[in-house]
């Protein structure tokens, strides 16, 4: 039996909100098992979700869920080099070693900051917004935001700019 517009909603917002699952991941089994959790918690909720604002329900529950696992889960070291030099402006893979190496540098970061940057400058939240989707204050989305964006300038290579200045940061 399905709740009237959420196979819609879930085909419709879906690849969106599976993008928010990788980003927080990293791993494209890890955001589809993540995303796949989120919707059945949505699921039995839909009539009164629905009315709501359900992306915005189901991106605070992306990131709660996320942390939840992410508090679980043991971290060990994981060894890594030194990052390879930039590559030639000619390079036809550039851009995708670039994507990369972002990628990599925000699943590097600690989950709240990696939550942060994830809200703010991938989904395009406000400070505001951002702050009530992680439950802490506007100051603690500022100071993280300045963190995380420290740690990714001094991540990635030269040739990407990490600016945060257009959201007030």
């Amino acid at each position: 039996m399905s709740e009237p517009g959420f196979e819609e909603w879930v085909a419709a917002r879906g690849p969106r909100l599976l993008r928010v699952a990788w980003l927080l991941t990293g791993d494209a089994h890890l955001a589809e098992d993540l995303l796949q959790t989120v919707l059945a918690r949505i699921w039995p909720k839909w009539s009164r979700i629905a009315a709501e604002n359900p992306e915005a329900y189901a991106r605070k529950a992306l990131v709660h869920t996320h942390a939840s696992w992410w508090r679980r889960r043991w971290r060990g070291e994981l060894p890594h080099g030194e990052l390879p030099d930039r590559a030639a402006v000619s390079d036809p893979f550039a851009a995708v070693d670039l994507e990369d190496a972002l990628a990599a540098a925000i699943r590097s970061l600690p989950v709240r900051q990696r939550a942060v940057v994830v809200l703010r400058y991938f989904e395009d939240l406000s400070v505001a917004e951002t702050a009530a989707v992680l439950r802490c204050s506007e100051g603690t989305v500022k100071s993280q935001a300045s963190k995380a964006l420290h740690s990714l300038r001094s991540r990635l290579p030269a040739a990407v700019a990490v600016d945060g200045g257009e959201h007030g940061d």
